[in-house]
């Protein structure tokens, strides 16, 4: 998980999108696709390998941030079991085996790019738009290959049974999270979107009661306004996490079919060290947050609002014990040391978004065809996590550095102006460094050139000292 995300509504100021294009030359992020890969994706685009089956009765529906084309899944909610108690969860998942040849062009460029990158005003895509954004997305009105699951829930929202088959599918609508939320909150919603909230609030139940974790990490959005650009806060609205929920389940269940069949690729993540959670308990004691000894980190967590400031800043922190992740295979039913997600609190793959990972893709085949998956899956199985690896560093890079040259573009005209914060980080070696949250803007940066100790969780006033695109620097000192 990313410690910070940034969202863009609107088109960036050209010295933004000039340090944008900067960026991407330095870390060789390709600008276009080789001819050969889009001659490959077009003839794909019209005529991928047909699904046997037929479900475009099923009237889906799909929840992404309002601009997305590159859309990887859509769901059906319904009601089952005696007297309606329980659950179906339909989810059709992109087919995008449908459409890559493995061996050819587009998987050899799929295994370069490994992951799409996303940047404030464009991003790298992991396959040719002509799919992502057309022939492979889960567009309303169109039917389209998919990978579809069914699973079964009873009345706690607990799995009673899994199916997973390749058929046509055919969304209704695509709505946005505010959308959604309003719909839901309004009482207007149809069944099928309405279930969202009924689910949701009961995997996260269930979610509490094995002790998992999931961070409401407030994104910072360049919003638009009178022909200029700020930077806000956008905290994840409830059907944000009801729409987590979804997908989460699809992959403890993928993870559950792959471990069953012995041979698989999971997303894991070992147990924070004592230290690490030793560190977090310092950082909300002086960010004024009350954490009992008693109380279970994961409590914690959920009792935090995203929109309070100290509590935003806690939460940030709170991606640290999230670091180590990473993509564990296994095969002929030798299991590994580590099956579990320590955040999810039990066993996790990523099979949701094939569209813009590559693991997913192979994750798909393998829960396909779990005692007989392809051939290119188990020749490719074992080289996947040192790929995924080198591509998820990489856009956790872009990420870093994408928040850090907006922070300076917006702020390069008011050096020498101050601002009201919070700090929410001291480096424990130098403790006159640290970082600052502002008010307003939405920025957080690094703090420095005081003579004193830097007051962790206090208001300080702050002076900006440098703001400058090209080396994507921002920085305060004490007023």
């Amino acid at each position: 998980m990313p410690s910070r995300r940034i969202r863009v509504t609107g088109a960036p100021e050209a010295p933004l999108r000039a340090a944008l294009a900067a960026l991407r030359t330095e870390l060789g992020v390709p600008e276009t696709f080789p001819p050969e890969v889009l001659a490959e994706a077009e003839r794909a685009a019209k005529s991928p390998v047909p699904p046997a089956e037929d479900a475009t009765d099923i009237p889906f529906f799909t929840i992404d941030p309002p601009t997305s084309m590159d859309l990887d899944q859509a769901m059906h909610l319904s009601r089952r079991g005696t007297g309606g108690t329980g659950f179906r969860v339909r989810y059709a998942i992109a087919d995008v085996a449908a459409f890559v040849v493995p061996g050819g062009a587009l998987d050899a460029e799929a295994h370069r790019r490994v992951t799409t990158l996303y940047f404030p005003d464009e991003k790298t895509p992991l396959h040719p738009p002509l799919l992502s954004e057309g022939a492979a997305s889960l567009l309303p009105d169109v039917t389209r290959p998919a990978v579809l699951w069914t699973i079964d829930l009873d009345a706690d929202g607990r799995t009673v049974a899994v199916d997973v088959r390749r058929a046509l599918v055919r969304s209704r609508a695509k709505l946005d999270y505010a959308t959604a939320q309003r719909q839901i909150d309004a009482g207007t919603a149809e069944e099928p979107l309405a279930l969202l909230k009924d689910i949701g609030e009961a995997r996260e139940r269930l979610e509490v009661e094995r002790g998992g974790i999931s961070l409401n990490v407030p994104e910072q959005e360049i919003v638009e306004r009178d022909h200029a650009y700020e930077l806000a806060y956008r905290a994840p609205l409830p059907a944000d996490g009801w729409n987590a929920q979804i997908s989460l389940l699809t992959g403890m269940a993928a993870a559950d079919l792959m471990l069953t069949h012995g041979t698989g690729v999971l997303r894991t993540l070992p147990t924070a060290p004592d230290g690490a959670v030793g560190r977090l308990h310092r950082t909300a004691h002086a960010l004024h947050i009350d954490w009992p000894h008693h109380m279970p980190y994961a409590q914690l967590i959920r009792s935090l609002d995203p929109h309070l400031p100290h509590h935003a800043a806690f939460l940030q922190e709170c991606t640290t014990l999230l670091r180590g992740a990473g993509y564990t295979v296994f095969r002929d039913g030798n299991l590994p040391a580590i099956t579990t997600h320590a955040a999810v609190a039990a066993p996790y793959t990523h099979c949701t978004a094939p569209l813009r990972r590559l693991a997913d893709r192979y994750a798909s085949e393998l829960c396909l065809a779990p005692g007989n998956p392809p051939a290119w899956v188990l020749a490719g199985l074992d080289a996947l996590p040192k790929q995924m690896a080198d591509g998820t560093r990489l856009a956790g890079t872009v990420e870093r550095e994408c928040v850090d040259i907006v922070e300076a573009a917006l702020l390069k005209d008011r050096v020498g102006d101050l601002f009201d914060g919070c700090v929410v980080d001291v480096d424990e070696r130098q403790p006159t460094v640290g970082k600052v949250q502002l008010d307003t803007p939405a920025v957080v940066a690094r703090l420095e050139g005081g003579t004193t100790p830097l007051p962790l969780g206090e208001r300080l006033r702050v002076r900006l000292t440098q703001a400058d695109p090209g080396t994507s620097k921002v920085r305060f000192a004490p007023a």
